[in-house]
């Protein structure tokens, strides 16, 4: 794929809708170039404020692509070039500003900067030029990154992939009130995956990344709306690991805990990664309570291979080549320890993916059978009926 070409035309797209800008760095943090007319000011911001040395660090560790953000609420998306495994080169896109701020909030974001590193004549230099940084949802930036490790890599990523809608701070879209029923489908859905401890949660993750940030909330302190919007999402999610089996005397101290990483937190980078570390923790310890002890470790492993695969083919030859068994062995060893064969097992655990996904998303029966991997659609609603008493159709109304 040529990169050039393809980031040429990703760059006049990104004009089209508002002046965000691209850069180039090398493994060192040399800038390389970039279409920024400020580039000056800019470079300098990413470099002053952190963020420059955070994204080295991360191209170091061999991330995803993701965001790094500071206190006066600017935010720049980060993809990485690799060679052999090693950094060859970081994108930069931005910055940009995901919520409205104002002149009085990034002078409240200065106090978290050592003064001898930044001086007054350019603190007023970014003062000025504030008003011509656009303001770009998380929903839509996240787009923007995706699109950008596509023309870089040509590998598609959802957006739990990557770490941008971890703040948890925009405001709420203009057009909110009208997907109020979206957003409220998307967190049962969300919440469904905690109380089943379903491992397999990632896409339903990535799917409601773009519907919602998550809680709007609002005030004159941008940190403390992303800590103030992490605690009451670590809460419901506290509440529906509890609902799901977990203790709460494990729930309460395992969200006391992350409630009490986000308050320490001085920067948007440092509270970036909490609310999806937080709600991985809590998916993990509610599916470790469902565990039957009675199962083998080979059928153990099986089954947790199976929900984490939900959205593909499941043979058994291939999860007898998994634990080392033959397929004839694991068919009647996982129907004696089960009480299921091996694919009335799957059969259960899709149809179980299907009724959260029905109920907290909008996607069409057709393309949720093909989701799941079923053959065709009048296969899939004839298996669900089977197992639920109902058709997919009748389900989703029924609730």
């Amino acid at each position: 794929m040529d990169i050039e070409q393809n980031l040429a035309l990703f760059e006049d797209l990104l004009c089209c809708g508002s002046n965000i800008y691209l850069w180039c760095y090398d493994n060192e943090g040399n800038l390389i170039h970039s279409n920024c007319p400020e580039e000056g000011l800019f470079h300098s911001a990413f470099s002053f404020l952190g963020c420059r040395e955070r994204a080295l660090q991360l191209g170091q560790s061999g991330a995803q692509p993701q965001a790094v953000g500071t206190s006066l609420g600017l935010i720049w998306g980060i993809d990485f070039i690799f060679q052999k495994g090693k950094l060859q080169k970081m994108y930069v896109m931005g910055p940009v500003f995901s919520h409205n701020v104002s002149l009085q909030d990034i002078e409240n974001g200065f106090r978290h900067y050592a003064d001898e590193k930044i001086s007054l004549a350019w603190k007023r230099r970014l003062l000025n030029a504030y008003e011509g940084i656009p303001v770009v949802q998380n929903i839509l930036f996240t787009r923007y990154l995706l699109m950008l490790h596509y023309c870089l890599t040509g590998e598609k990523l959802n957006a739990s992939d990557t770490t941008i809608q971890q703040s948890f701070s925009d405001a709420a879209p203009s057009d909110a009130k009208r997907d109020r029923h979206r957003v409220w489908m998307s967190e049962r859905a969300l919440l469904d995956m905690v109380r089943t401890g379903d491992l397999g949660y990632k896409t339903v993750l990535s799917d409601s990344l773009l519907i919602s940030n998550g809680v709007p909330v609002h005030g004159n302190d941008p940190l403390r709306q992303a800590k103030t919007s992490v605690i009451v999402f670590t809460s419901i999610v506290c509440r529906a690991a509890i609902e799901g089996g977990l203790s709460p005397e494990e729930a309460y101290s395992l969200g006391d805990a992350y409630i009490q990483s986000a308050e320490n937190a001085h920067t948007y980078d440092e509270i970036r990664a909490v609310p999806t570390l937080m709600y991985d923790d809590f998916i993990r310890r509610v599916h470790k309570t469902k565990k039957n002890p009675k199962l083998s470790a080979p059928i153990a492993q099986c089954r947790d291979y199976i929900e984490l695969h939900l959205e593909e083919k499941i043979r058994a030859k291939d999860l007898a080549a998994f634990v080392g068994y033959t397929e004839y062995y694991l068919t009647h060893k996982f129907k004696e320890e089960t009480g299921y064969s091996l694919n009335d097992y799957v059969k259960h655990a899709k149809i179980q993916r299907a009724k959260i996904l029905l109920r907290g998303s909008s996607i069409s029966v057709q393309e949720l059978s093909e989701r799941l991997c079923f053959s065709s659609r009048n296969y899939f609603s004839r298996v669900f009926s089977e197992l639920v008493g109902c058709t997919p159709i009748e389900f989703r109304e029924q609730r």
